[in-house]
């Protein structure tokens, strides 16, 4: 099973192919196709790759499938005897992507994939 971990938006995500993750907003459309480049590492069952600090070449696409807001985070401020207490909140803006292919340069694991499939026939 290939996965990799990519960092987007200040965090990193561990994906494989037909994964649904979330991230921070990107400005793209539903139904699009997006590209992450920073590949800092990258497994196909066998072998590993890892970066220094990212792998050269290596990109992840994936489809925008929506985007929304994540569940509302209550910030409570409060000061004993003052009489004081503010009440606010924020719901962080996120993009809903699934994963769809996994390409270190020249190699693909879809093409890899289907060899394997192909060799099974």
């Amino acid at each position: 099973m290939a996965y990799a971990i990519i960092k987007t938006g200040g965090r990193q995500h561990r994906v494989a192919e037909g994964d649904i993750i979330d991230v921070d907003f990107l400005n793209e459309e539903p139904g699009r196709e997006g590209v992450f480049a920073d590949v800092l590492f990258h497994s196909d069952g066998e072998k590993l790759t890892h970066g220094n600090p990212l792998i050269e070449g290596a990109t992840v696409t994936g489809e925008v499938i929506e985007q929304r807001k994540d569940k509302k985070v209550i910030a409570f401020k409060y000061r004993r005897r003052k009489g004081y207490h503010r009440t606010v909140g924020h719901r962080r803006k996120l993009t809903r992507v699934k994963i769809t292919g996994i390409s270190l340069g020249g190699k693909t694991s879809k093409t890899k994939k289907a060899k394997v499939e192909e060799e099974a026939e």
